[in-house]
C-alpha cells in the first residue's frame, strides 16, 4: 500500500549513511524470494537462472529482501506474461562484488524514461501503472537500499526486448582478524 511504501521510504532515508553490518548471502536470499515468489504467483512467472555461490555481502537483510521483491514485482508487473523474469547473482571479475540482475522480456521502457525510474511516483504510463496497483515508490526504495549498501543500480531498456536492472554490491569486506 502506499502508506506502507511511504513508511519504508522514509525508514530507509533515515537509515542511509548507517553502514549495515551483517554478512548476507545474497545466492541463499535470492533463491529463497524467488522460490517463495514462485510458489505465490507461478514457477513460469519467476526463475532464478544463476546463482554464484559465495557472494557474501555486508548488508541489511531485510532491506535486501525487499530491494529484490521490488525488483521481481516490478519486472512481473510490466514485463508481460509470456516468459519468466530471470534473475541471476554473479560474481563480477575484478574488484567489485556480487552483482545481482533482475530481467524482464517485456514491451521496454523508452530511453527518456530511464533517468527519471528511481524518482517518486514517476510513472512511464500513469493510467496503466496505477491500474496495476503500483504507489510509484518501489524504485525510488530500490535507489535508496542501493545507495544504503553503496552498491551501484543500472537499469537498461530496449524497446520491443525487456528491460534489465543490475544492482552491483561492494566487495564484503575480508573477515577483520
Amino acid at each position: 500500500s502506499l502508506v506502507e511504501d511511504l513508511m519504508t521510504l522514509s525508514h530507509v532515508e533515515a537509515e542511509k549513511h548507517d553502514r549495515p553490518s551483517e554478512t548476507v548471502d545474497l545466492s541463499q536470499l535470492a533463491a529463497r524470494v524467488v522460490g517463495e515468489v514462485a510458489s505465490l504467483m507461478g514457477k513460469e512467472r519467476v526463475v532464478l537462472e544463476a546463482s554464484a555461490p559465495g557472494a557474501a555481502i555486508q548488508a541489511d537483510p531485510g532491506q535486501l529482501e525487499q530491494l529484490l521483491r521490488n525488483l521481481i514485482d516490478n519486472a512481473m508487473k510490466y514485463g508481460g506474461n509470456e516468459q519468466p523474469v530471470r534473475v541471476k547473482v554473479a560474481l563480477a571479475a575484478g574488484r567489485s562484488g556480487p552483482v545481482l540482475t533482475v530481467a524482464d522480456h517485456g514491451p521496454g521502457i523508452a530511453p527518456e524514461h530511464i533517468p527519471h525510474l528511481t524518482r517518486r511516483f514517476y510513472r512511464t504510463d500513469p493510467g496503466r501503472s496505477r491500474a496495476s496497483g503500483g504507489t510509484g515508490l518501489g524504485l525510488a526504495i530500490v535507489k535508496h537500499i542501493v545507495e544504503r549498501h553503496r552498491a551501484q543500480l543500472d537499469i537498461s531498456s530496449t524497446l520491443g526486448e525487456g528491460t534489465r536492472v543490475t544492482v552491483v554490491f561492494p566487495p564484503a569486506p575480508d573477515n577483520a582478524a
